[in-house]
């Protein structure tokens, strides 16, 4: 396995980049062809793969190996084949043609490729420790970069099994190395100098990334957690609702960034929404307990604490099941933290105008969940500030590959996978050729040309045709004087 010197120098990325610039050579078919290879491989040892994922992950200790096959590795095949279908049209270089290029750039060639940035530091996640960096892993090496993945202590498992099956599809071992996962590697990683940085983790480890790539000005994409919400609007499905909520707050031993954590009521007041809340805890109430580690538990203690003190209810909080807050406002701590627990406040609201107030206090905003008729919930989607939004569903839609995913305000910024995220691993390059003999533009200007350039902006950008045929005329005066 090729894995990284403990001492990370600039020199052993100057080793890596000189494979790098191969790389991005080769033709964008034989990348994407490897791809492939890695695809079948990974189907016919989908079990195998799943069984490096640890079942009890660094901040959930309930993780089946069912739930590995569902949730990483068959989402990672599917990434493998919308590669394999859209990347050679997401990559493929764009040429301008001279329709709206300007009228003085007669005889210019524009085209726009993508470059890839040159070698990419993919910082991984403990809760999907294989889907989410493998998925960023692979599309920077479909669009040219070599990769260091410096997978989450207690995760290096997947990261090795899947550099194995790369190499074994044939990748160079320059092009992916799997770092020692503690934190000091990526820290030497990033002084030595990456071109671009991919991180999944907490907003307390952005912050902490972002300092010290701001010494470098190197750019990165910041996938951070969240506090998501659901909006129940009139006409719900509540059976549907239940349902998903159960399976949000409960999968993954619940350490899911885009799980339930806060509800909003919308127009649900009185008996109805008493009555509502208590089927819901008696739904809630029967799912088995969620195992967490004692910190996050201490977490949640506290979060009960502020809440029963702000005045809310807690209507269940026994032992490690679901722990459902009713009465919340979004003062309550457990409506602006990123916490992996089974932590559900629920807030009443009068309107959506009141919803939208109560969750833009959030300083998270990753995904949404809008419970309703679909109309009046494409509605509510369109005012929301979150980087994806879930209709009559939760979590699950989320797995698709051709989906853009990533967050806004404490959720970070920049989106990993579909196309947006495949664009992402390259920046734009302009090549621009002159075929036109004219030198006329290297001339120098002066007072004399003043009337000439005010008239071809009156005769080229004018909205009425009286007024463009008068700069017309204008500037055939002008280019009279000027001979």
């Amino acid at each position: 396995m090729q894995q990284v010197e403990p001492a990370m120098s600039t020199g052993l990325l100057d080793g890596v980049r000189l494979v790098q610039g191969d790389w991005a050579s080769s033709s964008l078919r034989s990348r994407v062809a490897l791809v492939g290879r890695l695809g079948e491989r990974m189907a016919l040892g989908a079990r195998e793969l799943a069984e490096t994922v640890p079942t009890s992950l660094p901040g959930a200790l309930s993780r089946t190996v069912a739930d590995t096959l569902v949730a990483e590795v068959l989402p990672l095949i599917e990434a493998c084949r919308f590669l394999e279908r859209e990347a050679g049209r997401i990559l493929a270089t764009r040429r301008l043609g001279a329709k709206g290029r300007p009228l003085w750039l007669a005889g210019l060639v524009t085209e726009v490729e993508r470059a890839p940035w040159g070698v990419v530091l993919v910082l991984g996640a403990a809760n999907y420790p294989l889907l989410l960096a493998g998925v960023q892993t692979l599309q920077a090496l479909v669009a040219g970069n070599a990769v260091l993945w410096k997978p989450a202590p207690g995760t290096e498992g997947p990261a090795l099994a899947l550099q194995a099956l790369l190499l074994d599809a044939g990748l160079d071992a320059e092009l992916l190395t799997v770092m020692d996962s503690s934190v000091e590697a990526g820290t030497r990683a990033i002084a030595a100098g990456v071109d671009h940085v991919v991180l999944t983790g907490s907003a307390e480890t952005g912050k902490a990334v972002l300092r010290q790539l701001a010494e470098t000005l190197t750019p990165a994409t910041m996938e951070l957690s969240g506090c998501d919400a659901v909006f129940v609007l009139p006409g719900a499905d509540l059976g549907r609702l239940a349902l998903a909520l159960g399976f949000g707050l409960r999968f993954n031993g619940s350490f899911t960034c885009m799980a339930p954590r806060r509800m909003f009521l919308v127009g649900m007041a009185g008996a109805a929404a008493d009555d509502f809340e208590a089927r819901l805890a008696a739904e809630l109430g029967q799912l088995a307990a969620v195992e967490v580690p004692q910190k996050t538990v201490e977490m949640v203690r506290e979060l009960v604490e502020d809440a029963r003190a702000q005045g809310a209810t807690v209507v269940q909080n026994s032992g490690q099941g679901v722990t459902i807050m009713t009465g919340a406002t979004p003062a309550l701590r457990a409506m602006q933290v990123d916490v992996f627990a089974p932590v559900l406040s629920i807030m009443r609201t009068r309107d959506v105008e009141e919803s939208l107030a109560a969750h833009a206090a959030c300083p998270y905003a990753l995904t949404a969940s809008i419970f309703g008729p679909e109309d009046q919930a494409r509605a509510l989607a369109g005012r929301l500030r979150v980087g994806n939004v879930l209709i009559n569903d939760i979590v699950v839609p989320t797995a698709d590959p051709r989906i853009a995913f990533g967050g806004r305000g404490r959720s970070g910024f920049g989106v990993t996978r579909g196309a947006e995220g495949l664009l992402g691993m390259t920046t734009p390059r302009t090549i621009q050729v002159q075929r036109g003999s004219s030198k006329r533009a290297y001339e120098p200007t002066g007072a004399a040309h003043v009337e000439f350039f005010a008239a071809l902006a009156r005769a080229l950008y004018a909205k009425g045709l009286a007024a463009r045929w008068d700069g017309l005329k204008r500037v055939v005066r002008a280019a009279r004087m000027l001979g």
